[in-house]
């Protein structure tokens, strides 16, 4: 039985200089795990896409001679990827330390579409602002009973911030304006 140590063990990390280093000399095979809406906003150049939503271990590109690295946007997405490469028979797996941002914050270069959605986090900010605003103003001068629409998105941001999964970009991420291929 394989313990989380064990996993722990089996993901390397690698830094964004060492990453632009493998790309430069084309021995890396680049997926980004984010999903296509991200992806489509702006991604590494030479990045395939594979969204952590519907992350399949048997369509990763796999090489002998090129190293396989997996990212997204902080690299906690990635970790996941990772894990699930692990438990389907990869011996090792390597994923981008501090993901796209990282990269970004470096100054190395990434390809930009600015005709893309917004990303998520800033759908999900400006519909749980509009929602939570709405809540307020309907308890206010209507009834206060819509403050329960307010304090029910108050709580959903609370659990995402602890749990580390929202709810509310799950579902946004499925619009179709979202779905780019």
């Amino acid at each position: 039985m394989t313990t989380t140590n064990q996993i722990k063990s089996k993901i390397k990390t690698i830094d964004s200089a060492t990453l632009k280093e493998l790309l430069d000399n084309e021995t890396v095979n680049l997926v980004d795990v984010r999903e296509p809406g991200e992806y489509a906003r702006e991604k590494i150049q030479g990045a395939k896409l594979l969204p952590l939503s519907q992350f399949d271990p048997n369509k990763v590109p796999k090489s002998d001679n090129k190293t396989l690295v997996l990212y997204c946007q902080s690299s906690n997405r990635s970790g996941q990827a990772a894990k699930q490469l692990l438990a389907a028979g990869f011996q090792e797996v390597t994923h981008l330390q501090g993901g796209l941002n990282t990269w970004k914050e470096l100054g190395y270069p990434i390809e930009v579409n600015k005709n893309a959605p917004i990303p998520i986090m800033r759908q999900v900010q400006i519909v749980a602002g509009t929602l939570v605003f709405s809540g307020t103003v309907l308890g206010a001068f209507v009834s206060p009973w819509f403050l329960i629409l307010s304090g029910f998105v108050g709580a959903g941001l609370i659990f995402a911030g602890v749990s580390g999964t929202c709810a509310m970009a799950n579902l946004l991420i499925k619009l179709p304006y979202n779905q780019v291929k």
